[in-house]
């Protein structure tokens, strides 16, 4: 799926969380909710890191044109050394190691160890790359042309350090879920993880399918693309992700965001 798509079903989905905390008896206070589907939104464009044109590749200009090159290069070392016999020879490492559950859960575990032994500064820092990504995601039209216009970057800079400062008052959810002592933003790890996962699995549902399930092997496959049968899948930018997925996401967002609110 394409970058917008992506966006929007990883905010949906991290609502979709916050309806389900609620009915387990863990709601998430508002700016918990609020700030999840934005990290989740931006987290949603992660995986893409090993692709040059990629939003998340454009939006930090230099650095992160730099990062994606160097991404790129170690997963495609990755798959070679690990390719299976059924696994196709390929150059590049696009939709490979950054495309599985392993490296969701290792994005997740890093920006929470970052945030428990990194302190605020730390968390500003996860919360600025994540609201810049969902800035470029969500109001792609908007932002089209200006991933690296300092304007974007500071609209991050400035969420972040807003938001950071609503959510270390007492009651407003830093320490949700994790409350033990020096546990304060742990949580941050889970929007995270669950964005990367919302991206596979999109990506799953399109022609080329994704090798989510790496390292664990399927057949003669270690890269097996896991997707739905063949006639199912779409192309990416088709009209099913912009004419029906995407209004599909923003409905479930709305009705995730209500039902987490206890407005239904």
């Amino acid at each position: 799926m394409m970058g917008p798509a992506h966006s929007l079903s990883g905010a949906a989905a991290w609502l979709g969380v916050g309806a389900a905390a609620a009915a387990y008896g863990h709601p998430m206070p508002w700016p918990v909710l609020v700030v999840g589907a934005l990290i989740s939104a931006g987290a949603a464009l992660a995986p893409d890191l090993d692709h040059k044109a990629a939003t998340i590749s454009t939006a930090f200009g230099p650095l992160s044109h730099g990062m994606c090159a160097i991404v790129d290069t170690i997963a495609g070392a990755v798959y070679k050394a690990t390719r299976g016999k059924g696994d196709p020879r390929r150059t590049g490492g696009h939709r490979t190691l950054t495309h599985t559950w392993l490296w969701a859960v290792l994005l997740g575990a890093g920006a929470s160890a970052a945030a428990v032994f990194g302190g605020r500064w730390a968390v500003l820092a996860i919360l600025f790359v994540h609201l810049v990504l969902a800035i470029e995601g969500l109001l792609w039209r908007a932002a089209r042309g200006t991933s690296s216009d300092v304007l974007v970057w500071l609209l991050g800079a400035a969420g972040a350090w807003i938001l950071a400062g609503i959510l270390d008052k007492p009651g407003n959810g830093s320490d949700w879920l994790f409350t033990d002592p020096g546990q304060a933003y742990v949580w941050l790890g889970l929007p995270i993880v669950l964005g990367a996962l919302v991206h596979d699995i999109g990506d799953a549902l399109t022609v080329s399918g994704c090798p989510i399930l790496w390292p664990i092997p399927l057949g003669r496959k270690h890269w097996y693309p896991v997707g739905p049968p063949k006639f199912m899948r779409f192309r990416a930018g088709s009209w099913v992700e912009i004419k029906v997925l995407m209004p599909l996401f923003m409905v479930a967002g709305g009705l995730g965001a209500a039902a987490a609110m206890g407005v239904i």
